[in-house]
């Protein structure tokens, strides 16, 4: 199973994934937190579905968590489609059969490979929350933000539990884009059915069906990036998402463990 963790960190690691990710990830930052803070006067709102955050909010102790935890839904769209791809490449380019060659256990394979992107995942995660901390400095000084109360153990807690909020999130859309990879066995059509799930059908029903986001995924893990909302707890969004996230992965494991190699 080291085997296979090392070998897929070194596929992750190439030049074209990694720069991609990075420049994905910056400008998927660089814009939450840019519109947060050049926004803050607008009335249109400058949060998610057009949510108003005003000065007093940002200069707040979690002010500076804010643009880091809005970010987080678009980086859990960049997870699900770095997992989708890694799992479900594996059919498209036969390269299943030589690792299968090399280790038998299809269980450590995938356990493997989980490893390694959840490694991944982390590294994601902590350079989001170093621009987005940086960037909020940098916009609060341009729209005379005051940052004096970010510099205090309240804020410190803030930034520490907002990274692993969002961490826990990203993670949890990246075993989302895994399981899809491993049951379409095609990047293009889990990554696109992924997308179009996350970003529009569990929107749309949730705009039109009441309490229906208490069972999606997708809105379960936004919730639990940003600490929890006034309808739904962030223990009832961490432990339901990860229930079903869970409940698929053992679906697809199993389906994994008894299907053809190629696809």
């Amino acid at each position: 199973m080291w085997n296979v963790f090392r070998a897929e960190l070194t596929k992750l690691k190439r030049p074209s994934l990694s720069l991609s990710t990075i420049a994905a990830v910056t400008f998927v930052t660089g814009l939450t937190t840019s519109l947060l803070f050049l926004l803050v006067d607008s009335p249109e709102g400058n949060g998610e579905r057009g949510v108003r955050i005003g000065r007093d909010v940002l200069a707040l102790p979690s002010g500076v968590t804010l643009s880091f935890s809005n970010a987080a839904g678009l980086l859990g769209i960049v997870a699900l489609c770095i997992f989708a791809a890694q799992t479900a490449q594996e059919y498209t380019y036969g390269t299943l059969r030589n690792l299968l060659v090399r280790q038998p256990s299809r269980m450590k394979i995938l356990i493997g490979k989980l490893g390694s992107m959840k490694l991944f995942a982390i590294a994601m995660v902590a350079l989001s929350a170093l621009l987005a901390v940086t960037l909020s400095y940098v916009f609060a000084g341009v729209m005379d933000i005051s940052t004096k109360a970010w510099s205090t153990q309240d804020a410190q807690i803030a930034v520490i539990q907002t990274f692993v909020n969002v961490l826990l999130a990203t993670i949890g859309f990246g075993i989302f884009g895994m399981i899809l990879g491993l049951l379409f066995r095609s990047p293009i059509s889990a990554i696109s059915i992924g997308v179009i799930w996350n970003l529009i059908i569990e929107g749309l029903l949730s705009v039109f069906i009441n309490n229906i986001d208490r069972y999606f995924p997708g809105q379960l893990l936004s919730i639990v990036a940003s600490g929890g909302n006034d309808r739904i707890s962030y223990q009832y969004a961490l432990f339901t998402s990860y229930a079903f996230l869970l409940a698929g992965l053992a679906i697809v494991a199993f389906l994994f463990k008894k299907r053809d190699v190629s696809n």
